[in-house]
């Protein structure tokens, strides 16, 4: 039976947010994976450390999940709810969580701490800190959101939006550059993205909320009115992702 807009929204706007949590979007919503599988990359390089600190781990399932961890394995985490669930994966896990404050920019670790400094879609990536604590000879490996990364669903909501971008794969490498790293792997994608009905897009952007800041039921319910006749007439709403990878060596 065809669900109404109405039942949709209200279903998504009054479920739970539980952290980095995207099951609930499970048949609802598609995010394709970059061909680099960087979880299989991260997961080919912990066994030949002896220490790694994962940034911004979110839920800490990253981390939870490899089959092998370094025998020092520390992850960051700075966003509240996020802090319980990635302290208990980490703890099962023999792993270790710092509550880090994201707005301060500074790691509490000591210089040349850790051969492997991983951070899956950091919110700000700190160039002078990471360089301060991978050990000589160690690398930073990230997968991070690229420039206008769904951008028309943002511009639905938000209108046309500037051509530039703060998450620059370029601006990347010469800030790593300029903090004395060097870059020795750089790759682009941009993953397709579909959402199959509107109350996916709700919860979507009640957890990712810097796809539309503010977004809310009530100010953008036309918005979303027009995206779900769209969705009924196509099918889904389709839009794409951008994502890069970034691996970065300290002499």
């Amino acid at each position: 039976m065809t669900r109404t807009f109405d039942e949709l929204v209200d279903e998504a706007e009054h479920e739970p947010i539980r952290g980095w949590d995207f099951t609930w979007l499970d048949g609802r919503a598609f995010e394709e994976r970059p061909t680099w599988h960087y979880y299989d990359l991260v997961a080919q390089r912990a066994p030949a450390v002896a220490s790694m600190l994962d940034l911004q781990v979110g839920s800490g399932a990253m981390i939870a999940a490899l089959p092998e961890l370094p025998a020092l394995t520390v992850g960051t985490e700075g966003y509240e709810p996020n802090v319980a669930i990635a302290a208990s994966q980490l703890q099962a896990h023999g792993a270790h969580l710092v509550w880090t404050d994201e707005d301060r920019g500074a790691l509490p670790f000591r210089a040349d701490a850790f051969d492997l400094v991983t951070s899956r879609h950091p919110v700000t990536t700190w160039w002078d800190e990471i360089a301060r604590v991978v050990a000589p000879g160690g690398s930073y490996f990230s997968q991070q959101v690229g420039p206008h990364s769904l951008r028309e669903l943002s511009e639905t909501f938000l209108g046309p939006l500037p051509h530039d971008s703060t998450r620059d794969p370029d601006a990347a490498r010469a800030a790593a550059e300029r903090a004395g790293l060097v870059v020795t792997d750089l790759r682009t994608e941009r993953p397709r993205t579909e959402f199959y009905d509107v109350g996916a897009i709700v919860f979507f952007l009640r957890l990712v909320v810097w796809i539309v800041p503010g977004f809310s039921v009530g100010r953008y319910r036309d918005q979303l009115d027009r995206l779900h006749q769209q969705i009924e007439r196509d099918g889904a709403f389709r839009t794409s992702a951008s994502r890069f990878l970034i691996e970065a060596v300290k002499p």
